[in-house]
């Protein structure tokens, strides 16, 4: 399960639209081994398109040292879906690369008017598992 506050949900939702058509990513750190989301840093979409997101690789890297420095872990990685629900895609999956960080996506689509879908799931070896989201005030 993912427990994380309304304000990193409010301020994902926020960048997702900020971004839209394109899809929208970030992380959210937190302190090795607590499976808490506390700091939001959004990142630049590489491919700026409206069907697929790629780090940049050189702010990846700045970023995740960035991390290490501060005894942080990526816990979220988040990206949103401007015209399908907030479900992995395929190339998604294959992209998925840390274990141990919960996959948040959230959907821009405009069917679903003024709300956003948002979704979370486990990505391991290709297996993709839902998980239920507890959004807390903090």
């Amino acid at each position: 399960m993912l427990i994380i506050s309304r304000e990193l949900v409010d301020k994902i939702i926020a960048h997702a639209r900020a971004d839209h058509p394109d899809e929208a990513c970030g992380v959210v750190a937190g302190p090795i081994g607590s499976d808490s989301p506390r700091r939001l840093i959004t990142m630049e979409n590489a491919e700026r398109s409206p069907t697929f997101y790629r780090f940049d690789s050189l702010e990846q890297l700045r970023v995740w040292r960035e991390m290490d420095d501060r005894d942080e872990e990526p816990v979220v990685i988040y990206h949103s879906h401007t015209s399908t629900e907030a479900y992995p895609s395929r190339t998604d999956i294959s992209y998925a690369a840390e274990p141990n960080a919960h996959y948040l996506l959230v959907s821009t689509r405009e069917e679903l008017g003024r709300e956003a879908e948002v979704r979370s799931y486990r990505i391991l070896d290709g297996v993709v598992r839902e998980e239920e989201i507890t959004i807390v005030a903090e």
